[in-house]
């Protein structure tokens, strides 16, 4: 299976060879007696060591109202959001290679979390996600538009998506993926009865960090990308080789993102703490091309998410 890098990975043998060294499996005594945990609180402790568990940046996409659809469409929606995010893939690993190097096809099918009407996927860096999320909602239009399978768009009707994009500790067991990241993602989702896209605190963070603010993306060039701390160790030559669809060598407005807004809308309760949410809204001019028939192209403008902010 191909698996994020630098992932935690935590063992179900292991733990349990813990437990049976520090611990008994089953006791049935004839006076309850609540025993004294701290020597295997602390084995534990070392042992998952969750300090040392890496971030990554989580990005959920959700049809928005599907439970609206008839039951016939919904059958076919799953079918629908399969051939979105497959054309997004390609998309990614063709336009975007220098962003895109460590991954390929098999990472996007292996570690899709599917939830039925959309689901999660992991990435490196909050760009990653946003990235993937402009080439999924460019597909969508593509969609809506009656460009991608025409006579299933006049079945199924149009479809609207909600985007999340969280940034924290992910770990795996047992083949699936936890931790703070996915769970933040999801309530985020959950939360917001808009078809926006959201980030939290620590994805706003990362990019008034990293490129001063989400308002620097319609203006900063693929060569600034490449000096990104979490980019050192890209392979810089495909800048040479490859263009960006999104972000250019010169800085232009009238080509890939031309509008970025991010405003505050509110703050949501998860577990013991509490989550800022940003609305992101983004405006993107993009080329696009007929596979079949290259001869056949089409210019763009779409938005991911949208400017209401009422409420979270």
């Amino acid at each position: 299976m191909a698996i994020p890098k630098n992932l935690k990975t935590l063992s179900y043998d292991e733990l349990r060879k813990i437990l049976e060294e520090h611990d008994q499996r089953v006791v049935f005594e004839k006076t309850n007696i609540i025993p004294d945990s701290q020597e295997l609180y602390e084995v534990l402790r070392k042992h998952i060591s969750y300090n040392d568990i890496g971030r990554k940046s989580v990005l959920g996409i959700d049809i928005f109202k599907y439970s609206s659809y008839g039951v016939f469409e919904q059958t076919l929606i799953p079918f629908l959001f399969k051939t979105l995010f497959k054309n997004a893939t390609r998309l990614c690993l063709t336009n975007h290679r220098f962003i895109f190097q460590h991954y390929d096809e098999e990472y996007f099918q292996k570690n899709f979390i599917s939830t039925g009407d959309g689901g999660y996927i992991m990435f490196d860096t909050p760009l990653h996600s946003l990235v993937f999320a402009i080439n999924f909602a460019v597909m969508l239009r593509v969609y809506n538009a009656y460009h991608l399978y025409p006579r299933l768009r006049r079945i199924i009707g149009g479809v609207s998506m909600r985007y999340a994009i969280t940034l924290d500790k992910i770990y795996m067991f047992e083949n699936n993926f936890y931790g703070r990241g996915i769970i933040n993602c999801a309530r985020m989702l959950s939360k917001d009865d808009l078809n926006r896209c959201l980030i939290d605190e620590n994805v706003h963070s990362w990019f008034t960090i990293n490129m001063e603010g989400v308002e620097n993306l319609q203006v900063i060039t693929i060569d600034e990308i490449a000096n990104i701390f979490d980019f050192r160790s890209y392979d810089k030559s495909i800048l040479d080789s490859h263009t960006d669809e999104i972000f250019q060598h010169d800085v232009t407005r009238r080509y890939g993102i031309i509008n970025a807004d991010i405003l505050k809308i509110g703050k949501i309760s998860s577990k013991e703490t509490e989550l800022s949410i940003y609305n992101l809204h983004l405006q993107v001019t993009l080329n696009l091309f007929n596979d079949d028939d290259p001869g056949q192209k089409k210019t763009i403008t779409f938005s991911l998410g949208n400017l209401n902010t009422s409420g979270i």
